[in-house]
């Protein structure tokens, strides 16, 4: 079975930075779509940032860019959220996740992330900023 083994949640203060990564194993990770999502308490998941790793292109929320990294250590198949200038309302559950299947870009639309293709979840892990 797929496994997405994620490390670096934990509690910041606002302006900080914090690290996330996400290890795939048992999964075609050439050519494929791994992203990152959070949720926080009373909202809808929120797709936060995406990475095609066949060519490193990458996608966005809004409420992220310019704060926030995605990046790939390709050799290790594993994928790195770089968190800058944190926010308190950057406080959310995030998760990792994988694209269904054996390969496929991310498909991004003007409005986000398509959350339905991506089959393949992390544990996830708490990150909280606080004031």
């Amino acid at each position: 079975q797929v496994q997405l083994v994620e490390s670096g949640g934990g509690s910041v203060q606002a302006g900080g930075s914090l690290t996330l990564s996400c290890t795939a194993s048992k999964y075609t990770y050439t050519n494929n779509c791994m992203g990152w999502f959070r949720q926080a308490p009373g909202k809808e998941r929120e797709g936060v940032a995406s990475i095609y790793t066949g060519d490193g292109d990458t996608y966005y929320a809004d409420s992220v860019k310019g704060r926030f990294t995605i990046s790939q250590d390709n050799i290790k198949n594993t994928v790195f959220l770089q968190m800058n200038s944190l926010k308190p309302e950057d406080t959310a559950m995030y998760y990792c996740a994988a694209r269904t299947g054996y390969g496929g870009r991310c498909l991004a639309r003007p409005d986000g992330l398509q959350t339905h293709i991506f089959g393949h979840w992390g544990q996830g892990m708490q990150v909280t900023v606080s004031s």
